[in-house]
């Protein structure tokens, strides 16, 4: 028998780093909580240009350790973020990353865009019965700027939610679970001008700013129904995550940097869009917890809610 948190949040991403930019605040805010935060990554990032010249070496077009390295650096964020429970889909080194979209590098086997959506999603499903999130986070089906990976990886978190729900698909996989709420990252239009005026006004150490475009998946702010303040502290384990990236991420203060060595704002509010369930807010204004309207409702599996842990038989 396992018993689990009260609160369960389950995040998708593509690479090692993602986690951090788009959600470090909010997985720092849950695991200090008490809640179980799952993160669960697609890929090594095997594909990533690499920042420090001290390690342009690990590159896949020289060394290709890339993807090893990441998963040290990964360690290290999730140790900045307080979270314990990270799993790469299907174990390390399951899928590649594909590269940039059109790249050669999207047809290589075993990479995870040339994958069909099917054979990866079991592996997410396994983790979904196991771990029963109530609330799951990932990419919207763009993957916030095109990215394949990211695109796979919205295709494989949406298609093992409902596989997970389904007692008769895979019952080896686990007892069938549904997700209560899904979540799509998001950035408020309005925050992302703000974020870039404040770059513009206050400058930093990087040769030249980003654009908005540059900036996943930014929407007019009324799409935006959830938001997740981070706080002093939260920020600065969010801060602290980037940076544990260092081969991906040169951060600034406020600010930070890709490969592309182009500066954007470090976001210390993380906004989403639930496109599955009940928002648990007010009509006409966004949650500002995730699980809202959770709390006084029944466990998913007839067992108890929110008000304390759930004990779980054949998982």
């Amino acid at each position: 028998m396992t018993v689990l948190p009260a609160r369960r949040l389950l995040l998708v991403h593509a690479h090692p780093d993602d986690e951090s930019i788009n959600n470090g605040a909010t997985m720092a805010k849950y695991a200090a909580e008490g809640a179980l935060v799952t993160l669960v990554t697609c890929t090594l990032g095997e594909e990533g240009e690499v920042i420090p010249p001290e390690l342009a070496h690990l590159a896949p077009d020289r060394e290709d350790r890339l993807g090893a390295f990441r998963v040290g650096e990964l360690a290290a964020a999730m140790k900045e973020l307080g979270v314990t429970d990270h799993r790469f889909l299907g174990g390390p080194g399951r899928f590649r990353d594909s590269g940039m979209m059109g790249a050669e590098q999207n047809r290589r086997p075993g990479a995870f865009w040339n994958t069909e959506v099917d054979a990866a999603a079991p592996y997410l499903v396994e983790v979904i019965r196991e771990t029963r999130p109530q609330v799951l986070v990932t990419y919207d089906p763009d993957g916030g700027y095109g990215h394949p990976d990211h695109i796979q990886a919205h295709r494989v978190a949406m298609r093992a939610a409902d596989l997970a729900a389904d007692p008769g698909y895979r019952p080896e996989l686990g007892p069938a679970h549904a997700v209560a709420k899904i979540y799509w990252n998001r950035v408020p239009r309005p925050v992302a001008e703000a974020g870039f005026a404040r770059l513009a006004a206050e400058g930093s150490v990087f040769p030249a700013d980003a654009v908005i475009g540059d900036v996943p998946g930014v929407v007019p702010e009324e799409r935006v129904t959830a938001e997740i303040a981070g706080g002093e502290a939260h920020t600065a384990r969010k801060t602290a995550a980037m940076a544990a990236h260092a081969t991906q991420v040169a951060v600034d203060g406020p600010f930070f940097a890709l490969s592309n060595n182009l500066a954007q704002p470090i976001f210390t509010t993380e906004y989403y869009e639930l496109v599955r369930g009940t928002s648990g807010a007010p009509e006409g204004t966004r949650e500002t917890d995730l699980f809202a309207g959770l709390e006084d409702t029944e466990g998913l599996d007839g067992t108890e809610g929110l008000g304390g842990t759930e004990e779980v038989t054949g998982a």
